[in-house]
């Protein structure tokens, strides 16, 4: 048995997450702001991670085997993070994203090494507290975080790549709906004129992933993604069989594109998960179910 601290946890990836953990008879503490009660067998922790003393104070003289840190997007709060946990855990998880290949434009699969933290430049003076400057640099924020572990680590680090997650009733960003309002309404949808193919993940096999991550003992990125990538077709072809509805597509050069396309291509190679000892369904095996899942809830 580990004790496991999961930081945020309160929907989706995350709350499969600890259900998995507690199934498998660890002892975890969610530490979160509150909105949410965790699952019935976890210990709650209740405080603002940005909040460097109030975290203190919150974790008093609680210490980890793990900590899963879902909810790590700047390298302010990955700073935050080192100094107050690194004193207290053995080893550090952190959800990271494919989206840290942003810059990449390969037709092969990319490789973790695409992307060394310990080169990563970290400017702590951006305006990372902006909302929406955060959104608009979300994989330059998970870059940074990374290298704020690999570049003074205080502990054993993983920097989990996760890939674009599909599936689950409970997808709160609206990507896999914004596809089916518009077949249902025959509206267009707008893509790239070169459009990419992409690597997805099941929600329930990222949870998974992270579960049997947090009981082994390697280190470093590692990509987390089914094999297969996926094309905005693909989805969509999956989409009108939930809605009897037909895509139609607006090809633009530049400008706003529908989620999930995409004018560059960094799908992920995920050799080094496999040779660690985990290997993820091809997409096309849940591509369907996990859609349905999600379009079944939307209507």
């Amino acid at each position: 048995m580990l004790h496991i601290c999961v930081i945020g946890g309160s929907r989706y990836i995350g709350k499969r997450l600890i259900q998995r953990l507690l199934t498998s008879g660890h002892e975890v503490t969610v530490l979160n702001r509150g909105s949410s009660a965790p699952p019935a067998g976890a210990r709650s922790v209740i405080a603002d991670r940005d909040d460097e003393e109030a975290l203190e104070a919150a974790l008093g003289p609680l210490a980890f085997d793990v900590v899963i840190d879902q909810v790590c997007y700047t390298p302010r709060q990955a700073a935050v993070a080192r100094r107050v946990l690194g004193p207290r855990t053995r080893r550090y998880v952190m959800t990271s994203t494919v989206e840290v290949y942003e810059h990449q434009d390969s037709a092969s699969p990319v490789r973790e090494d695409a992307v060394d933290p310990r080169s990563v430049a970290v400017d702590l003076d951006l305006p990372w507290d902006d909302p929406d400057f955060r959104e608009a640099h979300y994989g330059e924020g998970k870059r940074q975080a990374e290298a704020v572990f690999a570049q003074d680590p205080a502990f054993p680090y993983v920097a989990v790549r996760v890939a674009h997650v599909l599936g689950g009733a409970d997808d709160f960003t609206g990507r896999v709906a914004h596809y089916a309002d518009r077949i249902r309404a025959g509206v267009p949808i707008a893509v790239p004129v070169t459009n990419h193919p992409a690597t997805y993940v099941y929600v329930e096999d990222i949870a998974g992933f992270l579960a049997w991550t947090a009981e082994k003992d390697f280190t470093g990125p590692v990509n987390a993604a089914s094999p297969g990538p996926l094309t905005t077709g693909d989805i969509c072809a999956a989409v009108e069989a939930h809605t009897g509805g037909r895509a139609a597509f607006r090809e633009v050069e530049a400008g706003e594109v529908s989620p999930f396309s995409f004018r560059r291509s960094y799908p992920m190679d995920t050799t080094r998960a496999a040779a660690l000892g985990h290997s993820f369904r091809p997409a096309p095996d849940w591509l369907r179910q996990a859609v349905g899942e999600t379009v079944g809830a939307a209507r």
